[in-house]
């Protein structure tokens, strides 16, 4: 973000606007991919959608315009991350364990959890070395000649393609059941539909499009460095990492609703202490316990939507899910660049997000399989 806004000019909240286009994109095709991942399987939507990330990163690198990148980062790569998201995972995850799915997931959600570990460090010191456009090409490069070949050769569908049967099944013959014509009917007709879509939207407003947009500038602009506050973003996933395991294999144990409750209590009250931060320790400090439950809540509303709709409608329902998150965090990235223009911080923005978390905890404990 500062390094656009240093070489083209651009204001703040014009550059969140791009990047609050992306999330929004990136939530409306999810519902869309996911119905296509029910009816033609998730591989060939995972495919297209790698090689769509791919040529948006590495056309960003030739953008001058702001239309160009609101086009290529907001449209293309919005688009492309809806294919290789936790609905993918989730579909694919529902479709090859009959046990410990929670746990499943929960791995799974670790290792979106171990990117942000790896990379976010290691393409801020590309940044800062050699500027952003060699990040946007490197990003391209793992995508297109290390993630798509591999994918392509590796991911299959279902079980019965790897001749193994899905994990916990004892033997019992396999069939296969179609997806439902028209799940997404029965669904908005039931309030646990609405309340976990709403739960899920402050999940997104309170991680995603906040944070990683505007959490490096913020800490910046308060006297800590730019490796820093990469090393702070990169130690949330790593603390993410356990917390995320963690809650799936609570999942499979305990109410997922109730846990859901205590992932967005310890939110808001983390993201409320995040207005009195002053020192790197304390920074370092609110990463740990923050990121201890960044993705915890995908496991635990996951695992509920296949419980509640039937897993052969998880990736149409949990994309609809997922696009409410998506638009929590396309509002969150694009009114806390708005607010600090306004405001010159954001603290604003943070004690929002604190209340919103507060709020879904109201929401979750409604949920009743």
């Amino acid at each position: 973000m500062l390094a656009l806004e240093h070489e083209f000019g651009w204001t703040r909240d014009t550059i969140s606007g791009a990047a609050a286009l992306n999330l929004l994109l990136f939530g409306i095709s999810g519902p869309w991919l996911g119905r296509w991942m029910d009816l033609y399987g998730p591989k060939r939507v995972c495919l297209v959608s790698i090689a769509l990330l791919a040529l948006a990163a590495g056309a960003c690198t030739i953008a001058s315009e702001l239309w160009q990148w609101y086009l290529l980062w907001g449209v293309m790569a919005g688009i492309g991350s809806g294919g290789t998201s936790i609905v993918l995972g989730s579909a694919l995850i529902n479709r090859w364990f009959t046990e410990h799915r929670g746990l499943a997931l929960g791995v799974l959600g670790a290792a979106f959890s171990s990117g942000q570990l790896v990379f976010t460090p290691l393409l801020m010191q590309i940044n800062m070395d050699f500027g952003w456009r060699p990040t946007l090409l490197l990003l391209a490069g793992l995508l297109g000649l290390l993630v798509l070949p591999l994918s392509a050769y590796w991911l299959a569908d279902e079980p019965i393609l790897k001749r193994c049967r899905p994990y916990g099944n004892a033997g019992n013959e396999i069939k296969h059941v179609p997806a439902d014509p028209r799940p997404m009917r029965k669904a908005i007709r039931q309030s646990q539909f609405w309340l976990l879509a709403g739960s899920f939207a402050i999940c997104g407003f309170t991680t995603s499009g906040l944070f990683q947009t505007h959490l490096i500038p913020h800490g910046i602009e308060h006297g800590f460095t730019e490796m820093g506050m990469a090393v702070s973003l990169g130690l949330m996933g790593a603390t993410d990492i356990v917390g995320t395991i963690l809650s799936g294999w609570l999942c499979d144990r305990f109410d997922k609703s109730k846990l859901l409750a205590i992932y967005y209590g310890l939110r808001g009250l983390s993201l409320m202490g995040l207005l009195f931060v002053e020192s790197i320790e304390q920074m370092l400090l609110f990463s740990m316990v923050y990121g201890l439950n960044w993705l915890s809540t995908v496991p635990a509303t996951s695992a509920l939507t296949a419980d509640l709709f039937g897993k052969n409608n998880v990736g149409v329902v949990f994309g609809w899910i997922c696009c409410a998150h998506q638009a929590g965090a396309a509002l969150a990235s694009y009114s806390a660049g708005y607010l600090h223009s306004r405001l010159g911080n954001y603290h604003l923005a943070f004690l929002c997000s604190g209340l919103f978390a507060l709020l879904a905890v109201l929401m979750v404990v409604r949920i009743r399989k």
